[in-house]
């Protein structure tokens, strides 16, 4: 039987200033799922992640991480079971070297210093900084940062590993090393990885299933193919479908009788299609 590694259960959240953040969000991520929370700035997003890891407790509701109910006595085993990796990494990395920042998490674990050594090596491998050890973090650039602050929180033996808008401030180049690193993580073990993001054109590459988020509530959830095609939910949430997707949809709406089913999302699937489209029209010709 499939394990839940959170469930959220009609939760509520409400600032100090008496901001609403989150109204009635339901939602379960099963173990070893890639998930998308889906939605515009200001829906919520930071806030539900904070509620999963533990930072912050519900005004309102249920949250239960890993079989835990979110709770003063559980907090604790959440916080090493759960790895947030925060929007600005400035905000993760502040040490005087990237070395003393990947150690510190395992280190104040009591961990063996072996063991410790260990973990932060194997954390900057998978994130290819190797060399880096030595930099201060404010030297690296901004993909650097990102896959800096990723590696604090692989060192640690955490089952769920959430980002936070992965690829804010990403050139085009960090954003596909990025993408590479977070498909290795899957390959690589049974970690649960929630991503909070509003790039759609990003969530192809990295998630099976999507919860879109706007104004504090869940709109809806699914597979990536089914809610980032969905036009009408994707307009209610401000936002728009994958620019691939879109153009595939256009090409059949103004070529009938061609038709792309099911329509790419990434380039690869991109690629694929336009090759059986080059087939259909040289046979139709000849």
């Amino acid at each position: 039987m499939d394990e839940v590694a959170v469930e959220v259960k009609d939760v509520k959240y409400v600032y100090p200033d008496g901001f609403v953040a989150l109204d009635g969000v339901s939602l379960r991520i099963m173990k070893g799922e890639r998930v998308a929370i889906l939605g515009p700035n200001g829906a919520g997003k930071s806030t539900l992640l904070m509620l999963m890891s533990g930072l912050f407790m519900p005004s309102k509701g249920e949250v239960n991480v890993l079989g835990m109910a979110m709770e003063d006595k559980n907090l604790h085993r959440i916080r090493k079971s759960v790895g947030l990796v925060f929007q600005d990494p400035d905000d993760q990395l502040f040490c005087p070297t990237l070395w003393e920042d990947v150690v510190f998490g395992p280190s104040n674990l009591g961990l063996p210093d072996e063991e410790v050594s260990m973990r932060a090596r194997e954390a900057l491998r998978s994130v290819k900084l190797e060399g880096c050890e030595d930099k201060p973090p404010h030297h690296l650039s901004a993909g650097e940062k990102k896959r800096a602050a990723i590696a604090t929180v692989l060192a640690m033996p955490h089952e769920i590993l959430i980002l936070d808008e992965p690829t804010a401030n990403l050139d085009p180049k960090s954003r596909m090393e990025l993408i590479a690193l977070v498909n290795s993580l899957r390959k690589n073990g049974n970690m649960t990885l929630i991503i909070a993001t509003h790039d759609v054109n990003f969530i192809p590459y990295i998630a099976d299933n999507v919860f879109v988020l706007d104004k504090g509530r869940i709109i809806t959830g699914g597979s990536v193919r089914d809610v980032l095609l969905n036009s009408m939910v994707m307009a209610e949430a401000n936002l728009e479908p994958p620019i691939i997707g879109r153009l595939f949809r256009l090409i059949s709406e103004k070529n009938k009788g061609v038709t792309s089913e099911p329509i790419p999302l990434t380039l690869d699937e991109a690629s694929y299609e336009i090759d059986r489209l080059i087939r259909y029209c040289k046979s139709n010709r000849s």
